[in-house]
């Protein structure tokens, strides 16, 4: 058994996942931290700020993004998980659909694997859940499908992130490590994950903690270009937002209105001090 260990029952909920990035072409912030003076400064900063975990990324999964060899991820994040490791005392997630850079990860320190293919990529020589489930770590399911065609949307997601449960559970990985994540941006138009968010109760009632990931995507691009930003949240919160059409602004907002409806995680760009 390895000694990476996070459990969500060790922290005060809820708790924030700050996104560290070291990838040239990420959507939001490619390029600014793909060095490991940025990227230690970086995470010092959003630990500062109050993170809970430090979420490294690297490979963006961007619409439209160009895939990075298992060799060039590895790279990019074994060094600087070891390096965050040594230096501060914070879970770190990897955020990565590949086995082969989840165990190297994992090998390095890294506590959580960030899984957007919910341990069901094709191209994996071996499965995720069985990198996981050696390891004894902990695993963000998120909701993610090759076929973007739902008969009924919410149970539909509900349906496939059982299967992935299922998949988890079925090489030994704990229920007490498994934390789901509804897709936002993932296999979803701009209505679809309008409806997510509005459904984020449907989730939490799967049973295991709810991470949320909405920072800066296109759905609040999109709903500013529309003006429609009060379909994202609660009319209260949106009162709260008080009108603002700044991207973490509005993302911190989700956040909190999520929490208030169960979400247990939430994984931004920006982390703001409570």
């Amino acid at each position: 058994m390895s000694e990476n260990k996070f459990e969500m029952k060790n922290y005060k909920e809820p708790l924030t996942m700050g996104i560290l990035n070291v990838t040239p072409d990420s959507f939001s912030d490619g390029g600014q931290f793909n060095s490991m003076e940025t990227a230690l400064a970086h995470a010092e900063e959003m630990i500062n700020a109050g993170a809970d975990i430090i979420d490294i990324g690297g490979e963006s999964t961007r619409p439209g993004y160009t895939p990075v060899t298992v060799e060039d991820e590895i790279a990019r994040v074994v060094p600087i998980i070891r390096a965050i490791k040594e230096q501060f005392d914070i879970p770190v997630s990897l955020d990565t659909y590949k086995s082969e850079t989840a165990k190297a990860g994992l090998e390095a320190g890294c506590d959580i694997i960030n899984d957007i293919w919910c341990l069901k990529w094709s191209g994996n020589a071996i499965p995720m859940a069985d990198a996981v489930g050696n390891a004894g770590a902990s695993v963000v399911i998120s909701h993610n499908r090759e076929n973007a065609t739902y008969n009924d949307l919410i149970n539909d997601i509900k349906c496939d992130l059982e299967e992935s449960i299922a998949l988890a559970q079925k090489v030994g990985v704990q229920d007490s490590d498994i934390i789901i994540d509804p897709g936002v941006g993932f296999a979803k138009d701009y209505e679809q994950n309008v409806a997510v968010l509005n459904n984020i109760e449907s989730f939490v009632d799967i049973g295991y903690p709810v991470l949320l990931g909405v920072s800066r995507k296109s759905v609040i691009r999109i709903a500013i270009e529309r003006d429609e930003v009060s379909r994202l949240m609660s009319a209260e919160s949106f009162e709260k937002l008080g009108g603002s059409k700044d991207l973490d602004e509005i993302t911190h907002a989700i956040n909190e209105d999520a929490i208030s409806r169960g979400v247990k995680i939430v994984r931004t760009h920006k982390v703001w001090t409570r």
